[in-house]
């Protein structure tokens, strides 16, 4: 499994947004200089957090954005999901009665795959932005470019 740059960008964007968003509504020009992501992504990004009911946008002077429930209460799956990333590791364990493999009955890997694919979604899923906020704050002012 590979993340694509919308699922990793997401991430690091909704990571910041709960980082910021004490002292208010963060705008996305904000986010954009701190974590390298170019002004359209992130509005691509953000309409499908948005859509997703993890974000929610504040107009008028002061504006921005804000998580809509507690860091604590999302996780990294959620956003991942929302983004519309793929978390299984092959095609032939997803969901998706269309994708099944017509060798699933007989390969010995599937159920491999799909034990694997259950325990990515286990981590994700509990992996709160709350959490990856704590461990932004441990991570020494040296390292300044986002690894997420």
């Amino acid at each position: 499994m590979r993340l694509s740059t919308l699922g990793r960008y997401a991430l690091r964007a909704m990571v910041d947004l709960a980082l910021h968003q004490d002292h208010g509504p963060v705008q996305r020009k904000d986010i954009v200089a701190r974590q390298a992501i170019s002004t359209h992504y992130l509005a691509h990004l953000f309409v499908k957090l948005r859509e997703a009911g993890l974000i929610e946008s504040v107009k008028g002077p002061g504006g921005g954005y804000r998580l809509a429930r507690s860091a604590a209460d999302i996780s990294a799956g959620e956003v991942l999901r929302a983004v519309d990333e793929i978390l299984e590791p092959v095609f032939c364990v997803a969901a998706a009665p269309e994708m099944a493999c017509p060798r699933q009955d007989a390969c010995v890997t599937h159920l491999l795959w799909a034990q694997l694919g259950r325990r990515i979604v286990e981590l994700l899923d509990s992996v709160t932005l709350a959490e990856l906020c704590e461990q932004s704050r441990l991570l020494t002012p040296m390292a300044s470019v986002p690894s997420v």
